[in-house]
């Protein structure tokens, strides 16, 4: 379909767009969505646990972590894919060391929005109040910092890594999509970018 492999990583905290915008880039494309929350979500599910409780596990348990990103290294190394997750574009460049290889990513995208607007999001989406959801979400993100720093010794915050970071509360869904469009098909159009 495409003169080169694709890969391409969509990271961002809960409620910045990423399961949205990773499920439309990949219908858009025709490429396959490898989403690091539904695999954590499906592991937590399996052991009869809400995320929060996962989490909390996770946090005594880096083989959770290092399961979900084998899962994804694997769907790099194979291709035209979207990965999704916190973490998927260092899974997908290789920068950690149960993951090490060359940089498989064709992009690396961050979205971001303010908390505020992503726990309006997360409790529109989750039926919750926006406390709640703004709770939970803190909750998630400091145990996620914690897990992160521990097992694999990287700050998720720092943006360094990414070709394309995005506020999407500047922007609509559609537009969003579009701004993202515009930043792929240069890429997908040339023989060696």
């Amino acid at each position: 379909m495409f003169s080169i492999s694709v890969v391409i990583t969509i990271g961002g905290l809960p409620g910045s767009g990423t399961t949205t915008m990773a499920r439309r880039l990949a219908e858009h494309y025709g490429l396959k969505h490898v989403y690091a929350g539904k695999i954590f979500r499906e592991m937590a599910e399996e052991r009869g646990m809400d995320l929060e409780e996962f989490s909390k596990v996770a946090e005594d348990n880096p083989d959770i972590d290092l399961e979900i990103d084998r899962r994804q290294r694997e769907a790099a190394e194979e291709g035209d894919v979207i990965l999704e997750g916190r973490l998927a574009a260092f899974v997908a460049a290789g920068e950690l060391d149960h993951v090490k290889g060359p940089d498989l990513a064709t992009l690396k995208i961050w979205l971001k929005a303010p908390l505020e607007v992503r726990a309006e999001r997360v409790a529109k989406r989750e039926g919750i109040d926006v406390e709640e959801a703004r709770r939970r979400i803190q909750e998630r993100e400091k145990s996620e910092l914690k897990r992160y720093k521990e097992i694999y010794g990287v700050d998720p915050t720092d943006l360094s890594l990414y070709d394309l970071v995005l506020d999407t509360s500047r922007w609509s869904e559609d537009e969003t999509f579009s701004i993202l469009k515009a930043a792929i098909d240069p890429l997908l159009e040339r023989e060696d970018p």
